[in-house]
């Protein structure tokens, strides 16, 4: 049958501005993304969503909303991650497809709460739970398994002072939820003139809070200074670059004598051995060690059997002191998926083909190590906690160091596959959020930069080494005692969020099956009325 030219043409413009409004969504998903390293726009987080929102709002159906929240999460995944590509190649379009699917509930919350002429009742609502169902999904790909918690909103605030003091709290979910609330009351700004008060009154409440934090959260108290030094080789490719970044590292780690040292730090894969097999080079380190007056954290990349007996390759944070390894020895137990090992590999061992996923599963540590430095005299000396790689992107890690005892926190890792894109200073960041959550001074040691180290509270100390260092520095770091109130309660902002959805839930399901019940009893009366009336004697 032929269609007539004006329903063709019809539906052609149907389907452009399908495609146009697809692209609009994957736009506004990505926007948020300038909000982190390398831009830094930390500001554009609080109305970077608004466009965001505004398209699910006007989306005119349930079903186009929940495309828009797919498509939008998708953006703003590809945005965030987009250094991966040289690595992933097309699979990080289907991951980020995949995993932006976490929206599409998220978009029908949205539109569920904001559609229509918000009144002012539904206005408060969606301030409050469209800000709990997007930490929800932080939640959820916040699993190794999924990618790992890399990018989640609150992160982005990293150098904002008054939202460090808020993950000392709450962590840095809920900046992420305070930070998404907000931006649900700009969008309210353009919707109706109840709306628009109920806007004011969430961003008044939002500062007050932010400011009582500031105010009255508790602070660590100082209780000292650690002087670290961070060893950054710098980026050596090519032949026998392994052998290369040991010298580099040990010539930079010599010119360290006489500058009263507590700890030296070297990066990710600094040493490409298992050292309890090479003696040589474990002499050679304790000889550095020596010379230094301080331990040597290095982190070994190799063939080794761990303490269970299994042997593989495991990336390792390993002490070495002045006549030997010292025994210490913490195995990296979250692994980067297709960058360490790849989830499922029978099934998707092919991406080895296409990008630079691991050709070769390394093993998982079984429990997190603190260790014990040296102290004056044969006493207690400082307890570090390590982490490698990006696992400083997971507060529950950092969280369980602090508990068991850690007063420095140190991040050993390498991001020279990704150089020069915005990943090291992403990864860098993270380092201000873990410390600023767990009232402890952090470490971030890599071996090609960015290496940074902060406060307690937070601050960065001292100078940076950038990307193109290659470079010894010392840095003069204030511990503090004490905990916050994120290493006493933990995630609680994300079990509050799970209930407040919950009751929403609940509320709406209710008020569905009322509104049904009532339809059906209007339904009922109708079909009475209109019906014959019985015939009278």
């Amino acid at each position: 049958m032929r269609i007539p030219a004006g329903r063709r043409e019809r539906w052609q413009r149907i389907r452009r501005s399908g495609r146009w409004h697809a692209c609009l969504a994957l736009f506004a998903g990505a926007l948020p993304a300038l909000a982190f390293p390398a831009p830094s726009l930390w500001w554009l987080a609080y109305v970077g969503l608004v466009p965001w929102l505004l398209l699910i709002r006007s989306a005119g159906t349930a079903r186009r909303a929940a495309l828009d929240g797919w498509l939008g999460g998708m953006g703003y995944l590809l945005a965030v991650h987009h250094w991966l590509l040289p690595s992933l190649h097309v699979f990080l379009v289907i991951l980020a497809a995949l995993l932006g699917l976490l929206w599409a509930p998220w978009g029908l919350l949205v539109f569920r709460t904001l559609r229509g002429p918000a009144r002012a009742g539904s206005a408060a609502a969606a301030v409050v739970v469209v800000p709990c169902g997007w930490l929800m999904i932080e939640l959820v790909r916040s699993w190794e398994g999924l990618g790992g918690p890399w990018g989640l909103l609150g992160a982005s605030q990293w150098e904002v002072a008054p939202a460090l003091r808020v993950a000392s709290v709450g962590g840095v979910w809920l900046v992420s939820l305070l930070v998404v609330a907000v931006n649900t009351a700009a969008t309210l700004l353009f919707v109706t003139a109840a709306a628009r008060t109920v806007a004011v009154v969430a961003v008044v409440a939002c500062a007050v809070a932010v400011s009582a934090m500031a105010r009255w959260a508790p602070r660590p108290e100082p209780s000292g200074v650690a002087r670290v030094a961070v060893v950054q080789p710098g980026v050596l490719a090519g032949p026998r670059s392994v052998e290369r970044r040991l010298a580099v590292s040990e010539r930079l780690t010599g010119s360290l004598a006489g500058r009263g040292l507590d700890l030296v730090v070297w990066g990710e894969s600094s040493v490409g051995v298992d050292l309890s097999r090479h003696p040589d080079i474990t002499a050679r380190i304790a000889a550095l060690s020596r010379r230094v007056g301080a331990d040597v954290l290095v982190n070994m990349d190799a063939l080794q059997t761990d303490g269970a007996g299994r042997t593989g390759i495991f990336k390792s944070a390993v002490l070495v002191g002045p006549d030997k390894l010292t025994g210490d020895r913490y195995d990296k137990m979250r692994l980067v998926p297709f960058g360490e090992y790849v989830p499922a590999r029978s099934v998707l061992g092919w991406v080895t083909s296409v990008g630079k996923a691991a050709g070769r599963d390394r093993l998982r540590g079984t429990r997190p190590v603190t260790m014990e430095l040296p102290g004056a005299d044969g006493g207690k000396g400082l307890r570090i906690g390590p982490l490698i790689c990006f696992e400083s992107a997971f507060p529950d890690m950092s969280r369980r160091l602090t508990l068991d005892g850690a007063q420095l926190l140190i991040a050993q890792s390498s991001t020279a596959s990704f150089q020069h894109s915005w990943a090291p200073e992403q990864h860098a960041s993270l380092g201000a959020l873990r410390a600023a959550e767990n009232g402890r001074p952090m470490v971030h040691a890599t071996l090609t930069g960015v290496s940074a180290v902060y406060g307690p509270q937070g601050a960065r100390i001292g100078t940076p080494l950038g990307t193109d260092t290659s470079a010894a520095e010392v840095f003069d770091v204030p511990l503090a005692s004490g905990t916050t109130l994120y290493v006493r309660l933990g995630d609680w902002p994300v079990h509050g969020a799970a209930a407040v959805l919950a009751v929403f839930c609940a509320y709406e399901g209710v008020r569905s099956l009322r509104r049904r019940d009532g339809a059906g009893a209007r339904g009922a009366e109708a079909s009475v009325a209109a019906s014959p009336g019985e015939p009278r004697g």
